[in-house]
């Protein structure tokens, strides 16, 4: 019984051993036949494509409005999303303590122009005194640190007075710039100061909105190369569009602006800034989105989706050499059709590739070109 199942065993392993050796013959034979397939030569052209990049949207000016007293809140002039003005009062803090320290400021400029007034009148008495040998020459010079003491305090009893208006005005909170009015978390009654951790509302500028986005450095010398200098790529560069963050596109286009003259340490890129027009506010100051720059490679290397296979990351053609298919390993952006990858690195202008097929293709198969047009 036991030498029949060693027999079994052994006629199986035999069984399987050559078929295994048959199957292996079989894509020998394949290979050494090989394949027509269509195949193309590597050409370039000009191409126009977009690239896109992530972009942060603000205001032209965004400005934390901070009360400058403290106080509390007695009125409300404006509302969240209101188009303001310079100089326009968003709120006014209570005004019966700062209305009572001017009064009080105002009554010590008072007390003290008197108090300079009747040092002035005792020195023109002093002086005549000293005119006739009636008094000695120390009372004169006491006479006139008297006037001079009251002159100060005129002086500081007006900076007071002055601190005192300035103060009450600032309790009335102004918009500084044209724009529209953010959040107000503060309400009437609340209690706020110069020193309150949240602002007690933004105004921005939003008639037209900076978007700010970054380039790697390589990107950026790439601009430069392409225009001679970044000023001149500022002048020339084509309009940007702006795509909003739910993919919409924005009707408005915008252009570069300025572009950062440092370069992010720890990300390496370089921010570029553009400016767009905002008539209908529909962008908002704070939102996200995706610039999009608009250019023609001169020079690119076309190849068809449909003659790539992608594989762990990694997309791969195969070119003709010497009659045999070899992989190519290529570095590509995808074309704004979808149909075409532009070629970056792994492909030369005249070598030829397969087009069509590319799953019965293997490393070193023979193949017999059918050649179609690019």
């Amino acid at each position: 019984m036991k030498n029949r199942r060693t027999w079994i065993a052994g006629v199986t392993a035999t069984a399987i051993l050559a078929a295994s050796l048959a199957a292996c013959k079989q894509e020998r034979k394949e290979q050494e036949m090989g394949q027509t397939l269509p195949v193309m030569v590597v050409s370039s052209r000009p191409v126009e494509f977009q690239e896109t990049y992530s972009a942060a949207i603000r205001g032209r000016q965004d400005v934390d409005i901070i009360p400058q007293v403290s106080g509390r809140i007695t009125r409300l002039c404006v509302k969240e999303g209101e188009r303001v003005r310079t100089g326009q009062v968003l709120a006014v803090i209570d005004q019966v303590p700062y209305q009572a320290a001017l009064r009080t400021a105002r009554a010590n400029v008072s007390a003290a122009q008197a108090k300079a007034e009747t040092a002035r009148i005792e020195l023109q008495g002093k002086q005549a005194l000293f005119d006739e040998q009636v008094i000695s020459d120390y009372e004169l010079s006491l006479a006139r640190n008297q006037l001079a003491v009251a002159l100060a305090e005129l002086e500081q009893a007006k900076a007071q007075e002055t601190d005192a208006r300035n103060n009450l005005s600032y309790t009335e909170i102004k918009s500084p710039s044209n724009g529209v009015v953010g959040t107000l978390p503060f309400r009437i009654g609340a209690l706020v100061s110069p020193g309150i951790a949240q602002p007690f509302t933004v105004v921005s500028d939003n008639s037209e909105m900076y978007v700010y986005f970054s380039v790697s450095e390589n990107k950026l010398r790439q601009f430069r190369a392409r225009y001679g200098s970044i000023d001149k790529m500022i002048a020339e560069m084509p309009e940007v569009s702006l795509q909003l963050n739910d993919g919409t596109p924005y009707g408005q286009k915008g252009y570069i602006e300025t572009v950062s003259g440092v370069v992010n340490p720890t990300t390496g890129a370089v921010q570029i800034k553009a400016l767009f027009p905002n008539p209908d506010r529909e962008l908002l100051s704070g939102t996200i989105g995706n610039v999009i720059l608009q250019g023609v490679n001169t020079d690119a290397i076309l190849v068809p989706m449909t003659a790539t296979v992608e594989l762990q990351d990694k997309i791969i053609t195969y070119r003709l050499k010497n009659g045999k298919a070899e992989a190519a390993y290529l570095t590509v952006d995808r074309l704004n059709d979808g149909n075409y990858f532009v070629v970056k690195q792994g492909l030369s202008v005249g070598d030829t590739i397969i087009t069509e097929g590319m799953g019965q293709v293997k490393e070193g198969m023979i193949v017999t070109p059918k050649t179609v047009a690019p």
